[in-house]
């Protein structure tokens, strides 16, 4: 994958981190004939991939009370998303509105299941910010990290750099899940192999096979960290490294490495071709990217899209020095799953 990155790719390390500096009043107000529409047609349906109780119910809450339009949410995973709507267009009745995650854009473009549609908000960010086709738009930052239980692994002593998870100390320690998602072993792989190279970096992988890591083959993220606050496990690898501040600030003993480069990759979001409340739909997407829907999501430790919002932990906010990223866009990350799983099988299980 290393040589064919595309140009956003390539570019990407340094654009998308100056990017924040370059944005200013990203969104802009709905349209009234927008709104208008969209009360007419009274609901919205979501398919998600965020977590409720952080986001997607005060999300949900806030736009209600603003618009008088309720919302009905349905978490999944990103290939859940993919699979679902592949199923309700075979059937030939779409039931979601709005999607969103980080893997879906190219499989539900290619069987025609994303309207083309942007925002206003799009003409104030950075191009690396929404798809040019017109099919997406980025509501948030994610950054994948490992994470480590503090009680097992107490501060100061875990793992700083991939070399550090070689230690013999480590071997049986480390979970990661196997799903075939960023947020996931395939995405530490990528990760690995675009910072090392592939001759290097698949030395690296074999390396790390004789740790013995355990696989876990659940939904990525927040179950992982989940098993750290438990002690099933003393590290996790690939893990949202906000989860851990959440769950950290309400007491558990978690937190998460700055092991550099990162993985870093954008959520997104699109209205679904066909679908029953498409005003309805853009009007939440609309709403998400408002100083109101990127300030709830400040207020659950996500890192917001808009720069103007500030994080609660500047820390979780990738910058050159202490959080240093790579940035991984859907399509790269489409394209590289299959190789990624593979190796993952060939080494790994």
């Amino acid at each position: 994958m290393g040589r064919s990155r595309t140009a956003w790719s390539r570019a990407s390390d340094m654009l998308m981190l100056v990017g924040f500096c370059l944005v200013s009043d990203l969104a802009l107000a709905a349209d009234q004939s927008l709104i208008d529409a969209a009360k007419r047609e009274g609901r919205v349906t979501w398919y998600t991939t965020l977590v409720i109780d952080q986001f997607v119910r005060p999300l949900s809450e806030a736009f209600e009370g603003k618009y008088g339009i309720k919302v009905e949410y349905v978490r999944s995973t990103s290939n859940e998303v993919i699979l679902r709507i592949t199923n309700e267009a075979k059937a030939g009745r779409i039931m979601a509105d709005v999607i969103d995650g980080n893997a879906y854009a190219g499989a539900l473009r290619r069987e025609n299941l994303l309207l083309d549609w942007l925002p206003e908000a799009t003409r104030k960010m950075p191009s690396q910010y929404f798809d040019r086709q017109g099919y997406w738009v980025a509501t948030n930052l994610f950054v994948l990290t490992p994470g480590f239980n503090t009680d097992l692994v107490p501060k100061g002593t875990e793992p700083r750099t991939f070399e550090d998870l070689l230690n013999p100390r480590w071997k049986g320690q480390i979970a990661w899940g196997t799903i075939p998602v960023a947020a996931s072993a395939p995405g530490f792989i990528g990760n690995v192999l675009e910072h090392m190279g592939e001759e290097k970096g698949m030395d690296y992988l074999r390396k790390l096979a004789g740790q013995d890591i355990v696989n876990v083959g659940i939904a990525a993220g927040r179950p992982l960290v989940d098993m750290l606050i438990t002690g099933e496990r003393a590290i996790a690898l690939q893990i949202f490294h906000h989860h851990t501040v959440i769950s950290a600030q309400k007491g558990a003993p978690v937190d998460w490495i700055p092991m550099q480069p990162a993985f870093a990759n954008l959520s997104i979001t699109s209205v679904v071709r066909s679908a029953p409340h498409p005003d309805a739909g853009k009007l939440l997407i609309d709403f998400i990217l408002s100083r109101e829907g990127q300030e709830i999501l400040q207020r659950a430790n996500y890192t917001p899209i808009d720069p103007d919002v500030p994080l609660l932990d500047q820390r979780l906010r990738p910058n050159d020095q202490t959080l240093r990223v790579r940035w991984f866009s859907p399509e790269d990350t489409e394209r590289g799953m299959p190789k990624w799983m593979q190796i993952l099988k060939d080494l790994f299980r």
